[in-house]
């Protein structure tokens, strides 16, 4: 008999595990408690422009090729995807700017130039980073993570060694590089993690590698072509999808979930992937008695930042700015301490900046801008409309100065997004935007079950479990948590 499986949620690891499952026979039906599928990586329309609403870096290419080779496909077969040169920009002041080349011998003349003798550095500290990329997502990345003894095989522990797990990022990092700029750029691509390289763990180093030696990428049309490649993978696979459905409760008889209450019907089901917000699931569609965790396990947990995003239509074309753009011009440690160790509204935080239509016209009217400014924050704090003001007026000053140039008169659309929005919309525990840091506390086994200790047919996948933040490795979650089910079907 066919079993049949419900996933809930729609991103990228609900899709993913939904592809898995099709794939090896089930009757799969995911809901979506949003009209349109795809959960943080849903896009919008407004005056001629087209926003995504959620992630814009595309890095790690190798891992959406593998996703999509499962099904023999390509990813070429539903997008075209371009490398951006330079792949982003790091602004420390008006006229101290890093641009980061797709060239490698461009990127060791922009270390020398900053750094005299550091291209040895460079070219040592990626070969580390190349490493532990291969090591971390060619062995450990796709282990559940259920028990330590998965890690307990003769190429896994070998491997391991030189990973650098009881060290920092920060301590890899300054080992190589002294000038606070090439520190800030080896450090950056932790941030994706949920923490600072302070506390994440020298293995994450690998992070540099997918960052500066495969490069950063995007697909024409924005990222919401891999989530509408993966829709259509899915609906070829036989992947039914129900929208504007808001599943209430997971019923669970002799120790199985065997129905979903949902805002339209009951549905019978065989298995579940809980591919929406891990703490949402267990305080509100189960049942105490079958959850995982407690309030006090989730209050203890180190959570990563959420966002001020302004998503911001402009009718003229700004200067100034490439495909990615990274305000560096005031302190991190700082608007770290604000975001971690005393959560708060950030004193004068650094911000990021997205142009999309610098490399692809069709996400704004010809002749204008799309911008996509995004403040990191603390999850869980106050969020007003004066508060978003008060913020947009101080980012939008900075990027005005930067610029030279007016931007703010020039808006002919202006939405904003915050902690109550990811409440909202992806019922986001505190309104946090990227799940759990991958601190070493919160790593591997250590990060929250995807198996359901107490119901023998329920998963979760997803940012809140393994193997962490980010588009790649939601991926990967949804792949492990469909084969997890697979086993007791």
């Amino acid at each position: 008999m066919t079993a049949n499986v419900a996933v809930i949620g729609s991103g990228f690891a609900g899709m993913a595990a939904a592809c898995f499952l099709a794939k090896n026979g089930c009757k799969v039906t995911v809901f979506e408690k949003n009209t349109a599928v795809g959960g943080r990586a849903r896009s919008f329309s407004a005056e001629g422009f087209k926003f995504d609403m959620g992630p814009s870096w595309y890095w790690m290419p190798d891992t959406f090729d593998r996703f999509f080779a499962h099904f023999g496909k390509k990813t070429s077969d539903y997008y075209e995807l371009v490398q951006l040169d330079p792949g982003f920009r790091m602004i420390f002041g008006k006229e101290d700017l890093l641009d980061i080349p797709a060239s490698f011998d461009a990127l060791c003349a922009e270390f020398e130039r900053i750094e005299k003798g550091s291209t040895a550095n460079l070219i040592k500290f990626l070969e580390e980073a190349k490493y532990k990329y291969e090591v971390a997502m060619g062995d450990m990345v796709y282990k559940p993570c259920l028990s330590w003894s998965e890690f307990m095989t003769p190429k896994v522990m070998m491997s391991a060694m030189g990973l650098n797990m009881f060290s920092s990022v920060s301590k890899q990092v300054r080992k190589y590089f002294k000038d606070h700029r090439l520190i800030d750029l080896m450090e950056f691509p932790v941030l994706f993690l949920g923490e600072t390289a302070r506390n994440i763990p020298g293995m994450y180093s690998l992070m540099n590698h997918a960052a500066l030696s495969q490069g950063t990428w995007y697909p024409m049309g924005g990222m919401v072509k891999i989530v509408e490649a993966m829709h259509e993978l899915a609906q070829e696979l036989g992947v039914q999808f129900v929208t504007d459905c808001e599943v209430q409760q997971i019923n669970i008889s002799n120790g199985k979930a065997t129905q979903l209450t949902t805002s339209k019907g009951n549905y019978a089901v065989d298995g579940v992937i809980g591919a929406a917000d891990y703490n949402h699931i267990e305080s509100k569609l189960l049942d105490p008695a079958y959850t995982n965790y407690n309030d006090a396990y989730w209050e203890e947990r180190t959570f990563a930042p959420s966002s001020l995003l302004f998503y911001l239509g402009v009718n003229k074309r700004v200067k100034s700015l490439k495909h990615h753009n990274l305000f560096f011009d005031t302190s991190l440690d700082v608007h770290a301490a604000e975001i971690y160790e005393r959560p708060q509204w950030p004193s004068d935080p650094l911000f990021y900046v997205c142009c999309p239509s610098k490399t692809d016209d069709a996400v704004a009217p010809a002749g204008m801008e799309n911008l996509f400014v995004l403040i990191p924050i603390a999850p869980g704090i106050e969020d007003t409309p004066e508060i978003r003001a008060r913020y947009y007026d101080m980012v939008m000053a900075r990027l005005e100065k930067y610029c030279e140039e007016p931007v703010r008169d020039h808006i002919v659309y202006n939405k904003s997004y915050c902690v109550k929005d990811f409440v909202n919309d992806y019922n986001a525990y505190k309104g946090n935007a990227y799940g759990l840091a991958n601190t070493l506390r919160q790593t591997a086994v250590f990060k929250p079950s995807l198996r359901n200790k107490k119901v023998k047919n329920l998963f979760y996948s997803g940012q809140l479990t393994v193997p962490g933040p980010g588009v790649p490795p939601s991926l990967v979650s949804g792949q492990l948590a469909a084969e997890q089910l697979l086993k007791v079907l």
